[in-house]
């Protein structure tokens, strides 16, 4: 059975600096690997999104069609308000499935989705 220890969603991208910038300035990812056409970005331990650029690949953008990047967190409030003050577009904090959560997109069109639990007390 197969027991992964690193998880690494690989997103292959035509605005590749655009999209870059997005994660590592906007949502303030920590770069984990850099070369001239993909970089590799911690979300948290053993868990990563790299941005590659398709013009180096064999593999081209789905620009974003069918992607969801679901992103549990803290304090989605402040999270939220940070992202609006940046002039991110995102959704108003909605209550589904037990949670608050919001969605956005980055610049290649990948949707992310970004929540966290309702309080049960």
């Amino acid at each position: 059975m197969l027991k992964p220890k690193r998880s690494n969603v690989i997103l292959y991208c035509q605005q590749w600096a655009k999209t870059v910038d997005f994660y590592e300035h906007i949502l303030g990812f920590e770069v984990n690997f850099r070369s001239g056409w993909f970089v590799e970005f911690l979300v948290h331990a053993g868990s990563y999104v790299s941005i590659a650029d398709e013009t180096r690949s064999t593999i081209k953008s789905s620009t974003g069609d069918g992607i969801t990047l679901p992103w549990q967190g803290d304090e989605l409030e402040a999270v939220h308000a940070a992202l609006v003050e940046q002039g991110v577009q995102v959704t108003d904090i909605a209550h589904k499935w037990g949670s608050l959560v919001c969605y956005l997109y980055d610049p290649e069109g990948h949707r992310l989705e970004l929540w966290q639990a309702e309080s049960t007390s």
